[in-house]
């Protein structure tokens, strides 16, 4: 079972730091067999930290895991598993994305082969449903990002003022682009309010650097990759 390595953001600069304010390693139990983790996001919301990963190959249906102290946990504290309801058909499942603004628990994935538009939907409370377009803008353009932006590679958080949007650098495993949402043409854009590149520092040799997650927990902004 993979675990996690964890960084943080070292303020003042311009990189995030393995170890920094963290945890170095954390496991994650209880996974059911068939829970995909290489299709996962992760997020914080003022009470928790949770991470998600799809079923099997479903397009449909995630699986929810929390913090208890030692370990992601799958079901603590947890709707165990969440259904996705009515995106449309040209979403690209080989990834997601995670947030939790304050208000919503927000889920984005992109359009197939329109990797720069972002479908968004949020979860219906008192249910364990994520619902296109609920209580969202169903889509978001993503825009002036470099051109060896790896599209493949991206998380995003919310920092309790901005929503943020992250890609690695194509061919690189320490160079991330950093972007933000801007009310004013409704668009996650490059260097919005952001660091524009950020460097991770010490990442572990036994990191799978296919895939990634951010978190921000009202103190520290977050990164990990799972281990190999």
């Amino acid at each position: 079972m993979p675990s996690l390595n964890q960084f943080a953001y070292v303020a003042g600069t311009d990189h995030y730091r393995f170890g920094h304010n963290s945890i170095p390693n954390i496991p994650i139990t209880g996974a059911p067999a068939d829970a995909n983790l290489a299709r996962w996001s992760m997020l914080h919301d003022d009470a928790a930290f949770r991470l998600y990963c799809f079923k099997g190959s479903s397009r449909d249906a995630i699986y929810q895991f929390s913090f208890n102290g030692a370990s992601y946990a799958f079901g603590h504290n947890s709707i165990p598993e969440l259904r996705l309801e009515g995106f449309p058909a040209d979403v690209d499942a080989s990834s997601f994305s995670m947030l939790f603004d304050g208000a919503d628990y927000r889920l984005y994935m992109r359009r197939l082969g329109h990797s720069q538009t972002l479908y968004q939907g949020a979860w219906v409370r008192g249910t364990n449903v994520y619902r296109f377009g609920h209580n969202s803008t169903p889509q978001l353009p993503v825009i002036e990002f470099p051109g060896d932006t790896d599209w493949s590679r991206w998380s995003m958080l919310h920092d309790g003022v901005d929503y943020r949007f992250y890609a690695f650098k194509l061919g690189s495993n320490t160079q991330l682009y950093q972007g933000a949402f801007n009310r004013a043409n409704n668009s996650y854009q490059f260097g919005f309010n952001s660091i524009r590149e950020l460097t991770l520092v010490g990442t572990p040799s036994n990191s799978d650097t296919d895939s990634c997650a951010m978190l921000h927990d009202n103190a520290n902004y977050r990164f990990y990759f799972q281990t190999r």
